[in-house]
């Protein structure tokens, strides 16, 4: 064979001469795409230990959208041959999950699997095809048949429903139906447990929410739908202190546009705290088990929320893509679509009563109908096929990764503070030992569009050194960072600070463990500590709490003199449960 040189070493002719172990099977992998090459990987798991498989990998080069998969596996020492090669060899089984490609042309048994979260999706090889009655995406004669004949040996469902649609879309593969659970879903509820790691994984702090906004790919999708504006607005109405925001977008999006565009698109997301994991990391999983919310579509993510019992609202759905019938169309007809008109806090509180639906939950166990068994299924299966004995210890589910870089490596951190519109309420504590207590949420400034309710009298706070100057120019608080001040600020006159600000209101000058000294317009001076620091105490909190508590003591008149001793204010973050204290001495 003249592809013979270039032969993986356990296909060679001469490989027992070389290779350090010597299986007794070879099972090829049949990758489409970076999506279905990670499906592949949840069903080689089985195999993990076990010194009798040799697993080759190959790429049918049928996809559109199949870039980035030689960097796949070569990244992951996966061995990967030519398609060409793949279907003139002998293997012991190859294991697909999509239905694309010349499948048929391999001469040895081949079991099939879904990609996702069941068989949801539309999808048709026929241009102009969508006129029929649509059915889904690889429960049809269309993606199961080639000259009449059934094409994969093994068909695997996860649920037992998909037997009624297989059915109706090809009867003749029924014998072949084998019902094994989803792999997915077994590691996603096995994981549960170990929510806390992952969300310190991510950097959420006690009583942070993090809410992930998942996007499947093509024009119907949260990031392709010509009226979806979702991840700006969930960074502009939730407050940065009380909210974390995780974007996973489906690896067709990322490697059909290319990772560096993809970034570039979201960049000024990213610079307001937007954590973007890589699509072909395990990462979107341990953000599952982390979610408190989820605003989806019609991808598989939105599926595994619902049966994780994650509170869910749509931000897109493209029913043209939904196989009709099909628990995902199911799921469209039930979940709250994301409303222009409401403020998105409302919407999210209004999600709560989700746990206990029981339609929600109905579709939930749509997912599975093995729910813990598919590896013990799934195992058996392939290991029949193989002739092999399984090995002797049980089969089981392995706990997802923690993150260790769950911001993915195009994460963007900007030298200077970022804008922030900032509301702070006041009140008076009315105690011997405080003064008063402030409440601050903070919205990124470069987010919003228009003055929505949310961020209603707040005021503005930027970095002096912002080289975006629209920001620092019109600063109620203008933030001067350590190691940027000139000399010590006390020294410093307000004018050398402020002069470019028309309506700056407080300067604040970062001194050690996150506090300030505040120079105020008519020359006062503030400084201010942290006696009692939470985790999410920061500089350009303590600023704006302690703008707002000066403009509330003008505000109220104050004739009186100023205050010869320190004042004691209560700081929160929003709703988090951690107060903060702050001491204000006038100097």
């Amino acid at each position: 064979m003249a592809d013979a040189d270039r032969l993986p070493l356990p296909l060679r002719p001469d490989a027992r001469l070389w290779m350090t172990v010597s299986p007794q099977r070879r099972v090829l992998g049949v990758v489409h795409n970076i999506t279905s090459a990670t499906r592949l990987l949840d069903l080689l798991a089985v195999f993990d230990g076990d010194e009798r498989i040799q697993v080759v990998f190959s790429c049918t080069d049928s996809s559109a959208l199949d870039g980035g998969v030689s960097d796949f596996l070569l990244r992951r020492g996966m061995l990967m041959i030519p398609w060409r090669v793949a279907v003139a060899e002998n293997f012991d089984l190859a294991l697909a999950t999509n239905r694309g490609g010349d499948l048929h042309k391999l001469r040895f048994p081949l079991i099939g699997a879904p990609h996702g979260a069941g068989y949801n999706k539309y999808l048709s090889r026929e241009p102009g095809a969508g006129s029929r009655e649509p059915g889904a995406f690889g429960l049809t004669e269309e993606w199961l048949l080639h000259d009449g004949d059934v094409v994969p040996s093994a068909i695997i469902l996860s649920h037992k429903e998909q037997l009624d649609r297989l059915a109706v879309g090809c009867p003749q593969a029924l014998p072949m139906a084998v019902v094994a659970g989803d792999p997915c879903i077994d590691q996603l509820r096995a994981s549960l447990p170990f929510r806390e790691s992952y969300r310190q994984a991510f950097g959420l702090l006690p009583g942070q929410r993090l809410v992930v906004v998942s996007s499947t790919w093509g024009s119907g999708s949260v990031l392709g739908s010509p009226r979806a504006d979702v991840i700006r607005r969930v960074l502009a109405e939730l407050s940065v202190e009380e909210f974390r925001v995780l974007a996973a977008v489906h690896p067709n999006s990322w490697h059909g546009h290319g990772s560096w565009q993809l970034h570039s698109w979201l960049a000024p997301f990213l610079g307001s705290g937007l954590l973007l994991p890589v699509p072909e990391s395990d990462t979107w999983k341990a953000a599952l088990c982390s979610a408190d919310f989820l605003l989806g579509d019609h991808g598989s993510l939105t599926m595994y929320g619902t049966a994780l019992g994650i509170p869910c609202i749509l931000g897109a759905f493209d029913e043209s893509k939904v196989a009709p019938g099909s628990p995902m169309a199911r799921l469209g007809r039930i979940l709250p679509r994301l409303s222009a008109d409401r403020p998105l806090l409302c919407q999210l509180a209004a999600l709560h009563g989700q746990r206990d639906d029981p339609e929600l939950q109905a579709v939930g166990e749509t997912v599975t109908s093995e729910p813990g068994r598919s590896a013990e299924l799934l195992r058996r299966l392939f290991y029949t096929w193989l002739r092999l004995d399984e090995p002797a210890h049980p089969a089981s589910v392995s706990a997802i990764p923690v993150p260790s870089q769950p911001s993915g490596p195009g994460a963007r951190r900007v030298p200077h503070e970022a804008p922030m519109f900032v509301t702070v309420s006041v009140t008076d504590d009315g105690t011997v030992a405080v003064d008063g207590e402030v409440i601050v949420r903070r919205y990124p400034a470069a987010r919003q569009h228009g003055h929505g309710p949310h961020i209603a009298s707040a005021h503005l706070a930027a970095d002096r050194d912002d080289p975006d100057r629209r920001w620092p120019r019109t600063a109620d608080v203008l933030l001067v960072p350590r190691g940027r001040t000139a000399g010590r600020p006390e020294d410093d006159p307000w004018c050398a600070y402020a002069a470019e600000s028309s309506g700056c209101g407080l300067l604040a000058a970062e001194t050690e463990e996150d506090g300030c000294l505040a120079l105020l317009p008519d020359g006062g001076r503030v400084r201010v500590r942290w006696l009692e620091r939470p985790a999410w105490a920061a500089f350009p909190v303590a600023a704006s709490a302690v703008y707002a508590w000066t403009v509330r003591e003008r505000a109220a008149g104050t004739a009186r003199a100023r205050p010869t001793r320190s004042e004691r204010i209560v700081v929160r973050a929003g709703d988090l449960p951690d107060a903060g204290l702050l001491d204000l001495a006038y100097v």
